[in-house]
């Protein structure tokens, strides 16, 4: 089978930099709903269009390709105190906490941001809200492993059957808590379930 719109697509990859070094190696394939549906960066669906299983390919993404470029406006200095103890560098948030400016734009479809913790001093927190990719020409290397046909649910829900959405170095909301804090904070992950890019 060839892939096309409405197509599961398990896709091998390794990410690196411009300069070859692995950002991102998963050992567990990448499960995607082809066909415009965000499930990864259109360059590489556009890429594997009318592929079949075995394809592979390298593909480099420019930063507006990817993840953008890097935004000083994304970088937020909070005081301490609005954060919980133990806090380290590489813990992640959900936006920044007691943030009313943007209690307004709860009824629009952006996602909040993640917020990464890059310093903390005796009274103060550094925050940089972007990807931590961003910024970066990155190469993929991908192998299509698998293709098979979407179920009408998975076309409906615009993603495979237990996919969990996920972007490089941000962590997968997957135990159901709905607290500000993101655990962990390091690229990559050794989760071992279904992944897609975006």
């Amino acid at each position: 089978m060839k892939i096309e719109k409405n197509t599961i697509v398990s896709l091998r990859y390794k990410l690196t930099d411009a300069q070859n070094n692995v950002i991102e190696e998963p050992d567990s394939p990448m499960v995607y709903l082809h066909g415009g549906y965000e499930g990864t960066f259109p360059k590489i669906e556009t890429l594997l269009d009318g592929q079949d299983v075995g394809y592979e390919a390298t593909i480099q993404l420019e930063p507006n390709e990817a993840f953008g470029e890097y935004d000083p406006e994304l970088l937020k200095i909070e005081p301490r105190t609005r954060f919980p103890e133990p806090l380290e560098v590489g813990m992640q948030f959900e936006g920044v906490p007691d943030a009313e400016e943007d209690a307004a734009a709860d009824d629009t479809d952006d996602e909040p941001l993640i917020y990464t913790v890059t310093d903390v001093a005796d009274n103060q927190v550094v925050l940089d809200g972007n990807h931590p990719l961003a910024g970066m020409a990155l190469r993929f290397w991908v192998q299509v492993e698998d293709v098979r046909a979407a179920t009408d649910d998975e076309i409906e829900n615009r993603h495979p059957e237990g996919g969990e959405s996920f972007s490089f170095g941000m962590p997968n909301d997957d135990d159901g808590d709905d607290d500000e804090e993101f655990p962990g904070g390091a690229l990559g992950g050794n989760d071992a379930g279904p992944r897609t890019l975006h």
